[in-house]
């Protein structure tokens, strides 16, 4: 078992960002990241999602992308590139590819990090392993009964594929707004299924706006309840890939359905759609399972945060989770957990 002060668990923004706080309060993280590259869940993401089409990249602290990246690029290449950078001109030796299997209490009040390479025993942690391997796939009845092909947004890679295909995409968020701008005038059909009435902004969502986003999100998890995307709360705004949808027709906005058949899906009023193929666009849930042992889970379901601290680990900080799972509020959430290490093992020296 290895000794450290601090491990960080994840290498995408906001783990990152962690890593750049703490160096700036003279800490040497131990970064862990589960990928055999740079570049977090960006690394995964569909060809067909350029840089001019993402709803929101930010700059890591310190260190800003290069500029003039050529828009048609796909984000899959550019920012894990910048990533890779970003780690190697910081001098962050992050420990890759290493699979987190389960946190547990140790000696004296330190956190025992168990994974597949080894065991760290730290005495701070910040937990920062994302969304992106966890999917979100809602159940609905008749499911195993559909004779086609169902997918969820994780597993898409461009319109191709969907050429001639009768198409269902579920979900009213920006992973939606991605697959209609593309698949429309491929496939044969498409159908937008949402379970509450979309809401597009035409205003500028500026700062001011993003912040309260956050504070919603972060109301939740500090109430220990399951916390809502950042998405779910600031509504959609008029970016390339809804306009694009748009023109081409594909924002006619159904209902949820009750239920899906072997051809397609039924709405109460009995309404049938036929379909060959059903994209859940639903979003992602926080990786957390490895935290288990900790026992963090209130009654409501969720992990009670106060800012980034674990309200019932003081020496775990949450980052990537709740408001800062989206990149609005990575590099915040990184800037403030690594203060909270920083006051915590103050204190614990004291």
């Amino acid at each position: 078992m290895e000794e450290t002060e601090v491990v960080v668990i994840g290498a995408g923004q906001a783990g990152l960002s962690s890593a750049y706080f703490l160096r700036r309060f003279g800490f040497e993280p131990v970064v862990l990241d589960a990928a055999d590259g740079a570049g977090g869940a960006w690394r995964h993401r569909s060809p067909s999602l350029t840089m001019d089409k993402v709803h929101g990249i930010f700059d890591l602290p310190g260190i800003a992308r290069p500029p003039g990246v050529d828009g048609r690029r796909p984000a899959a290449e550019v920012v894990p590139a910048y990533y890779a950078a970003y780690e190697e001109e910081l001098g962050l030796d992050v420990v890759r590819p290493v699979r987190v299997e389960a946190v547990r209490h140790g000696a004296g009040g330190r956190l025992v990090i168990g994974t597949d390479a080894g065991e760290w025993s730290a005495r701070a942690l910040i937990n920062a392993t994302g969304t992106w391997t966890r999917p979100h796939w809602p159940y609905y009845p008749g499911a195993p009964e559909f004779a086609g092909r169902q997918l969820h947004y994780a597993a898409y890679r461009g319109p191709e594929e969907f050429a001639g295909r009768r198409v269902i995409v579920v979900g009213g968020g920006a992973s939606a707004m991605h697959v209609l701008s593309e698949i429309a005038g491929v496939a044969a059909t498409t159908a937008w299924v949402t379970r509450r009435p979309p809401v597009f902004r035409d205003d500028d969502f500026g700062e001011n706006a993003r912040r309260e986003a956050v504070a919603l999100v972060e109301a939740r998890v500090r109430a220990g309840l399951p916390p809502q995307s950042v998405v779910s709360v600031t509504g959609l705004g008029y970016s390339m890939v809804v306009r694009e949808a748009l023109a081409k027709g594909a924002l006619e906005r159904l209902p949820m359905f009750r239920r899906i058949t072997a051809d397609g899906v039924t709405w109460s009023d009995g309404l049938h759609l036929e379909a060959d193929t059903i994209v859940w666009a639903t979003g992602f849930r926080s990786a957390l399972d490895h935290l288990a042992p900790l026992r963090l889970r209130e009654p409501g379901g969720g992990i009670k945060v106060d800012g980034t601290q674990a309200v019932r680990e003081p020496a775990l900080q949450l980052v990537g989770y709740g408001p800062s799972a989206s990149t609005i509020g990575a590099n915040r959430a990184g800037r403030t957990a690594a203060r909270n290490v920083h006051g915590y093992l103050a204190r614990q020296a004291a």
